[in-house]
């Protein structure tokens, strides 16, 4: 085994992988609660509404499956699940938006997972990554630490959205409920223990806010600690109905035109957003070499375009590469050996849906905090006297948190180095599949206005 995944071999121990693996799996288990709430929540143009207990198998399925897959066939830390931003698409604009059925939906989902593989085996998906300059990709990395940190003190109830506008972002009027105040105390506890380093401290922080949120919960009425509650019965066999339930008839309802603008918004989004997630991973993990570059991107993304299809094959929706698992490398974990115990806890959960919510976000937040703290050292090896990388580079990394997007970071960023270095007479520098990307990036920001 030591050989197989290199774990001596990249410093790492198997406790090590072991704990890394159950980390990642805990900063992740939202995903059963909320995809299938996502999937769930309004029936398509034939009247049908996904079945929760459905959702809960297949989400919980190809999340372990395909993150078992990654850590065998490229012997990285990285956990797949279904992916926030695109299930949101699939329901939303898809399903509300543009009158497909559930089984069409996912034919898009399944036919962009088709073409992202096809272009990974041609070899242009890693190549439009090794064009990408290193200060854009150091910019990924500190952007997507953010967008982490930001996704922790949200749900941790530190930040609000304010329904008034009156600013993007503010301290919730109800900072000292019982939420945030054992989110601040789970945060106080892993940046000592990481301070002082303790071996686990991301696991023991997350741990200890748990236990704190069932006994919060066993003394007060409600939910004073969203998440940390039980509801029915432990355990419940898996029902696998909607495994295979899919079709292709997109074309046929809204016609060939419309059909491949859909495809396309989502094969941009996952294109980038799983792109610049392994690479941030790769770095916090030490697997990236003297150039910036991740020698098993290739595997890496045969894997992810394959959960695109798996997910989609399942309606689970297009399953990517998840930055939580940054939280597993933080902790230590620096091969597939914990990818294949996060992929065991996730088949293990199918057998055990009303557990998913047990973890509460005021315990996984923390973490994602200090996981950001630790990725946003990478900007540090950035030119910022250069302009004409320090702005692109600081678009990527505001727009990131800013828009709740890696893609958006990422092609914003990348417009704007073309843009300078064509304005500087710099136009040498600029790598051709740069400029194509950038082109394409411009349409894909002026489509949504249009």
């Amino acid at each position: 085994m030591d050989r197989f995944f290199r774990i001596s071999e990249r410093g790492s121990s198997l406790g090590t992988e072991v704990l890394g693996g159950v980390v990642t799996f805990a900063t992740m288990a939202y995903i059963l609660v909320v995809n299938p709430s996502i999937l769930g929540s309004l029936p398509d143009s034939g009247g049908t509404t996904l079945d929760h207990g459905q959702l809960v198998t297949v989400t919980a399925l190809v999340a372990g499956v395909m993150t078992i897959a990654m850590g065998l066939f490229a012997n990285v830390p990285m956990a797949l699940a279904a992916g926030l931003g695109v299930n949101a698409f699939v329901a939303f604009t898809l399903v509300a938006g543009r009158g497909l059925t559930w089984p069409e939906a996912m034919g898009v989902i399944v036919i962009e997972g088709i073409v992202m593989l096809v272009l990974v085996l041609v070899g242009l998906r890693e190549a439009i990554m090794n064009a990408i300059p290193d200060g854009l990709k150091r910019a990924i990395a500190g952007g997507i630490g953010l967008f982490i940190a930001l996704i922790g003190l949200v749900e941790g109830g530190v930040v609000v959205h304010p329904e008034d506008n009156s600013t993007v972002l503010r301290l919730s009027p109800e900072f000292g409920d019982w939420n945030t105040v054992v989110f601040v105390v789970a945060l106080v506890i892993i940046a000592v223990l990481m301070a002082r380093g303790v071996p686990g401290a991301l696991l023991i922080g997350i741990v200890a806010a748990t236990v704190v949120g069932f006994i919060v919960n066993a003394v007060r009425t409600g939910t004073p600690v969203p998440g940390a509650e039980l509801h029915g019965s432990v355990a419940a066999a898996p029902d696998f109905g909607l495994v295979g339930n899919f079709s292709f008839n997109v074309f046929d309802v809204v016609g060939f035109g419309a059909a491949l603008a859909l495809i396309v918004t989502v094969l941009m989004a996952n294109f980038f957003d799983a792109m610049g997630t392994a690479l941030a991973i790769g770095r916090e993990a030490n697997l990236t070499d003297a150039q910036g570059q991740l020698p098993q991107m290739r595997r890496v993304l045969i894997v992810e375009s394959a959960g695109a299809i798996a997910g989609g094959a399942a309606s689970a929706s297009s399953n990517t590469i998840f930055v939580e698992s940054t939280a597993g490398a933080a902790q230590g974990a620096r091969t597939g050996f914990a990818n294949v115990v996060t992929g065991l806890l996730f088949l293990l959960a199918m057998f055990f849906a009303p557990l998913a919510g047990v973890i509460p976000a005021a315990a996984t937040g923390p973490a994602l905090v200090v996981v950001g703290a630790l990725m946003i050292s990478q900007v540090a090896g950035i030119d910022w006297t250069d302009m004409g990388i320090a702005v692109p580079a600081f678009l990527t990394i505001v727009l990131m948190p800013f828009t709740y997007s890696i893609a958006n970071g990422v092609g914003a960023g990348m417009v704007l180095y073309v843009l300078i270095a064509l304005g500087r007479g710099q136009w040498r520098r600029i790598h051709p599949l740069m400029a194509i990307v950038a082109a394409v990036f411009v349409w894909y920001f002026v489509r949504g206005p249009i």
